[in-house]
C-alpha cells in the first residue's frame, strides 16, 4: 500500500521535475559551454563550437590576462566592490538598527524615503550622479564609483535588514542596558552577532551588485588604467573581435564568473536563511 502510494506521489509530480529538469539544465549548459570553450584553441572553436576541448591548456587564460590587463581589472573589480559592500553594510546595519527601533515620525518618514528609493530605476540616476560625481571631484575615480555603489545598494540592504531588527525581542537590549553596556556596544555585540545570517545575505546581494555592474561604471569611468573587471571584459570582447582569439574572450568571462558562483555556492544556506528570517517578516 505504501509502496503504491509513493508510486502515485512521484507520478504526480513526474511533470513538475520534468519541467525544472529541462529549467536547471537551460540554466547549466550556458556555463557549462562557456568553460569548455575557454580551454579551445581558435582553430577546435571554428570547427566545431559545441565540441568539447581536444585537451586542457590554460593559454587562454594567460592570453587574457596579457593581452587586456584582465589581472589589473580584477583587482580593480575587488577594490571596488570590497570597499563598496563594507561602507553599504556598515551604514544600512546602524540605520536600520535606528529605524525599526524608533517610533517617531521622523523615522517613520525616513524609512518610507527609504522604501520609495527602491523603485526609482538606476538608468534615471546616471546623469544626476555624473553631474554630482563631476562637482566634488570624483568623476574618473575608483573612489567616486565606489560612493555610488554603496549608495545606490543602501535603500535595499535597509529594507532586508529592518525586517529582522524588528523581529528581535528588545529584552535583549534591556537586559545588557542594565548590565551597564553602551548603545554601541549593544548594537555590535549583541545585535550583531544575532544578525549574521542577514548580514551575510546583504553582503552576497551587494557583492553580485557590484562586481556585475557595468552601465555606472562605463559612464563614470574614463581612464583604461581605472576600469573595472566588466569594463576590463568588453575592451577584451573588442581586441577579440580583430585578432579572433575567442578561446581568450571566454576565459575572460569565466574569470568574471567564478567569484560570483564561489560565493553563492559557499553561502547559498546562509543568504536563504536571512531572507527568511529578516526580510519577508518585514
Amino acid at each position: 500500500m505504501q509502496n503504491k502510494f509513493s508510486f502515485r506521489k512521484f507520478m504526480g509530480n513526474l511533470p513538475v521535475r520534468i519541467l525544472l529538469l529541462l529549467y536547471s539544465l537551460a540554466v547549466l549548459y550556458p556555463l557549462f559551454w562557456t568553460v569548455t570553450t575557454s580551454f579551445k584553441t581558435t582553430e577546435e572553436f571554428y570547427e566545431n563550437p559545441w565540441s568539447l576541448p581536444s585537451s586542457i591548456s590554460f593559454t587562454n587564460y594567460v592570453n587574457a590576462f596579457e593581452k587586456a590587463s584582465i589581472g589589473h581589472y580584477f583587482m580593480n573589480s575587488v577594490f571596488v566592490t570590497v570597499i563598496s559592500v563594507t561602507l553599504c553594510v556598515f551604514v544600512s546595519f546602524m540605520a536600520a538598527y535606528a529605524i525599526a527601533r524608533s517610533k517617531s515620525r521622523v523615522m517613520g518618514w525616513l524609512r518610507n524615503a527609504y522604501m520609495s528609493a527602491l523603485f526609482i530605476p538606476s538608468a534615471f540616476m546616471i546623469v544626476p550622479l555624473f553631474l554630482l560625481l563631476g562637482k566634488i571631484h570624483l568623476l574618473d575615480s575608483l573612489w567616486g564609483l565606489i560612493i555610488v555603489y554603496a549608495s545606490v545598494n543602501i535603500p535595499y540592504t535597509i529594507f532586508l535588514l529592518i525586517g529582522f531588527m524588528s523581529s528581535i525581542p528588545k529584552e535583549y537590549e534591556e537586559a545588557a542596558s542594565i548590565d551597564g553596556c553602551s548603545n554601541t556596544k549593544i548594537l555590535f555585540q549583541i545585535i550583531g552577532p544575532m544578525a549574521k545570517s542577514s548580514l551575510i545575505t546583504v553582503i552576497i546581494f551587494n557583492f553580485m551588485a557590484a562586481w556585475n555592474e557595468y552601465i555606472m561604471a562605463l559612464s563614470f569611468i574614463t581612464t583604461e588604467t581605472k576600469r573595472t573587471l566588466q569594463l576590463g571584459l568588453v575592451y577584451l570582447m573588442e581586441i577579440q573581435r580583430f585578432s579572433t582569439d575567442w578561446g581568450a574572450l571566454f576565459a575572460g568571462l569565466v574569470i568574471v564568473m567564478v567569484p560570483t558562483i564561489v560565493a553563492y555556492s559557499l553561502l547559498q544556506r546562509q543568504m536563504t536563511a536571512g531572507i527568511s528570517m529578516g526580510g519577508l517578516k518585514g
